[in-house]
């Protein structure tokens, strides 16, 4: 699945699958490092897939397992990672998300806030067929409350039809008690389009006279107040929302983002990210990470803005 055009990793030209393999099982002998991420960060994920299928076929080898032999600690993840088809990956940092002790609760809002209903339909079946679970009971086990009705109705988003201003005088109702209401936040902001919401929100700004941000600030707490802002800041603006997240510079962070987004519109995140810090994302990662980790991390970001 290709789902973008503004992404920094495109199709290679010049590709011939044959010829990548060979030079692949000869760098994995030589556990030439050098070769492998450029080859594998220089061909776009359908291209991965086919040397995957390739290498398989003349050498009756898995090339997953091959690397996972030749490779270790982070180019290997990152390598690994990048021969995941699109869907399968969104699916697998979600399985990461909820692993183990503890959950990212931003992750989990993040992957639900930036996809597309359609493209979370196909993430949840990839899911059920990697894992043998459930997406929507693996999140109701992990979370709870108003967050975890928040990441459901997220999962099954949808595109209804509604009245600006209507929505935002129920959006304002559900404010004016002591106990500020979720319901209603989740069921408008998770059922119309992107360009309705961000004039929702924008309504509810100058009617209130603070900024979202401000208003779930003050009147919703935990995990919840965590997954609303996400929702909110990915409505207003996607782009500069992921830039924050990669702003972090934490390894897993940047990685995923990077990975996900290489053939989508990691060139708007790039744009976003140098105009929220002042600094190029491409030079922000040379000052935090090196050796061939880096080098692999610089291709896939491709190049300096």
């Amino acid at each position: 699945m290709y789902w973008g055009t503004l992404g920094t990793v495109r199709p290679y030209s010049n590709f011939y699958p044959d010829r990548d393999v060979t030079e692949i099982v000869t760098a994995l002998e030589n556990k030439d490092t050098v070769t492998l991420l450029r080859i594998l960060t220089n061909r776009n994920n359908a291209q991965r897939q086919v040397i995957a299928q390739v290498f398989q076929e003349l050498t009756h080898k898995d090339i997953i397992t091959a690397l996972k032999k030749a490779l270790s600690g982070d180019l290997e993840l990152l390598l690994l990672e990048l021969l995941m088809p699109p869907v399968e990956y969104e699916a697998y940092r979600l399985q990461e998300a909820m692993a183990g002790l503890g959950t990212d609760e931003e992750t989990l809002a993040e992957i639900l806030s930036t996809r597309s209903g359609k493209q979370l339909q196909s993430i949840s079946a990839a899911y059920k067929e990697m894992y043998k679970k459930d997406l929507e009971k693996e999140i109701e086990s992990e979370t709870s409350n108003d967050f975890e009705k928040l990441l459901k109705a997220l999962l099954h988003k949808g595109c209804v039809a509604g009245v600006v201003q209507t929505d935002i005088e129920t959006v304002s109702a559900s404010l004016k008690g002591k106990k500020a209401e979720a319901g209603q936040w989740i069921d408008i902001l998770t059922s119309r389009d992107v360009e309705h919401l961000d004039n929702v929100l924008m309504g509810l700004e100058l009617e209130l006279g603070q900024t979202v941000d401000q208003i779930i600030e003050k009147r919703f707490s935990g995990d919840f107040r965590l997954g609303l802002k996400v929702l909110v800041q990915c409505i207003q603006n996607r782009d500069a929302y992921l830039a924050t997240r990669l702003k972090t510079m934490k390894k897993e962070i940047v990685q995923r983002i990077m990975v996900s987004h290489s053939e989508e519109d990691l060139l708007c995140i790039r744009a976003a990210f140098i105009k929220l810090t002042g600094t190029s994302l491409y030079t922000t990662l040379q000052n935090h990470f090196k050796g061939d980790y880096l080098k692999a991390l610089l291709a896939i970001c491709r190049s300096e803005d």
